[in-house]
């Protein structure tokens, strides 16, 4: 098995960054699956068999409330979507991988990492490799996203509930999703979603967020394919 090595530190050097701005997140995860009642040793396991913070946070907020574990699944399946159309925009660089390869990268793909592999491979000097531009790019923020999960962990049950650091939470989405809305379809998913999330809470079995999501992504898609009828020529 052979590296090039110059891909690998192009990916380290750029992953480094993001993985210091994880510390607080990974640490709020933590401190959330003790609060929630999970013991140690699925709290600290959570984030490495599940390596989604946003999935994670959701399924520890419908555990919370009680919800039944198809709700749970369904609601964290729905939110980790969008890594399908990563894996699209990535598969040319990578379709000549080893399944296994693939399996590997996958696991290790977040936001952050998809955002700078694919502004780096479609660069105009884009890294040798894409597998080890990725694999360097994913490491660090693996390392520190599991590492402050435990630390949360840790500290999960000196932190006293008053804190409320769950409210840190949405603010971390907050800003990924303002920084990452282009288009109007994308701010109509959004604006429904959220809105739909709200008004539906007190639906039964917890899936006020389930239906509200559905319908954000209901709307934009329906808004972006009228608004593509509309351009096409007559």
């Amino acid at each position: 098995m052979t590296f090039d090595r110059r891909s690998l530190r192009m990916g380290l050097r750029d992953g480094a960054p993001i993985a210091l701005a994880v510390i607080p997140f990974g640490a709020i995860v933590g401190v959330s699956a003790v609060q929630v009642g999970l013991n140690s040793l699925e709290a600290i396991a959570m984030p490495y068999l599940v390596f989604a913070g946003a999935s994670q946070l959701a399924a520890y907020r419908l555990i919370q409330v009680g919800a039944p574990v198809l709700i749970i699944l369904a609601t964290t399946a729905l939110i980790n979507l969008r890594f399908t159309l990563y894996s699209a925009v990535l598969q040319r660089y990578l379709a000549h991988e080893s399944r296994w390869w693939r399996v590997a990268l996958a696991y290790s793909m977040t936001d952050q990492g998809f955002a700078l592999a694919a502004h780096r491979l479609a660069a105009d000097d884009p890294p040798a490799s894409a597998r080890d531009y990725i694999l360097g790019s994913g490491f660090p923020i693996w390392v520190v996203w599991t590492v402050s999960a435990v630390a949360g962990v840790l500290l999960g049950t000196a932190v006293p509930r008053s804190w409320h650091l769950d409210f840190a939470v949405p603010l971390v989405f907050l800003a990924l999703l303002v920084s990452t809305l282009r288009g109007r379809p994308a701010m109509l998913a959004a604006l429904v979603g959220g809105l739909g999330s709200v008004l539906l809470a007190g639906l039964p079995l917890s899936i006020g967020m389930l239906a509200g999501a559905s319908l954000g992504i209901l709307a934009g898609a329906a808004f972006d394919r009228r608004a593509g009828t509309r351009a096409e020529p007559r």
